[in-house]
């Protein structure tokens, strides 16, 4: 190989490399909140046992649980900026596996359900979730597996695959000032959604606020607290879980 060759390929390494930390370092990050319902501190996580598989997914373990759901994070979002949101789910009963893909980047690890459901045999019901570009990698997932689960939740997401004939239900839950997620695929991706559909618009909520992670580049200005967006997005997945 040619010394000219070397340099070349030299330098498309360090390009790559440079990327991937620059996409790393840039990550949004936890807030004090979720770090403390993953330390299971500050009370937020009573009744809720928190603990890793060995894949490095996060448990939120109900005490009583009536339904499971493997949740995808957002894309360039570290998976622990979801964690005051699961973790108030499972203190209403939905056990949640956050997945950790590698690079904060869910279409990485599309397969990052696999197997989750056999960890927790008490369990009959079983949802796929995710939010922004997590909901379209949970998707893909889904489309191969639709068997697994009963349902998939959308938090400013949609499929980019086809799931009419998927025999589950799904929710959408958008806020009506979201400033990212892109509307017109939003819009069309009904014909893609299986029959069973239940859309829910949260008023004055925006697209970070279902996690736990402070502003996002773009996003709309919300008009309510993120507590009450999120309180929002756990009423509707229950709700959605008792269907």
């Amino acid at each position: 190989m040619g010394k000219k060759i070397l340099i070349a390929l030299g330098v498309i390494v360090a390009l790559l490399a440079g990327c991937v930390a620059w996409w790393v370092a840039s990550a949004y990050q936890p807030d004090a909140a979720a770090l403390a319902a993953v330390a299971d501190e500050d009370g937020l996580a009573d009744g809720v046992t928190v603990w890793k598989l060995s894949d490095g997914s996060i448990v939120f373990e109900a005490t009583d649980p009536v339904a499971g759901m493997v949740f995808y994070p957002g894309a360039k979002v570290e998976p622990e900026a979801y964690a005051v949101l699961l973790t108030r789910l499972a203190r209403e009963g939905v056990t949640c596996v956050l997945a950790d893909p590698p690079l904060n980047f869910a279409l990485l690890d599309i397969d990052a359900a696999e197997g989750v459901a056999s960890e927790f045999p008490e369990i009959d019901t079983w949802l796929l979730g995710g939010h922004s570009l997590g909901g379209v990698a949970a998707s893909e997932y889904l489309a191969k597996h639709g068997d697994e689960f009963d349902g998939i939740v959308y938090l400013a997401s949609y499929p980019n695959c086809d799931l009419s004939d998927y025999e589950g239900m799904a929710v959408q839950i958008t806020g009506d000032d979201d400033g990212v997620v892109n509307r017109e695929r939003l819009d069309e991706s009904d014909e893609y959604l299986p029959d069973e559909l239940v859309e829910v618009t949260i008023e004055g909520g925006n697209h970070a606020q279902f996690g736990n992670y402070g502003a996002q580049k773009g996003d709309g200005t919300a008009r309510i607290t993120r507590e009450e967006q999120q309180a929002e997005a756990v009423k509707a997945i229950l709700e959605f879980t008792e269907e």
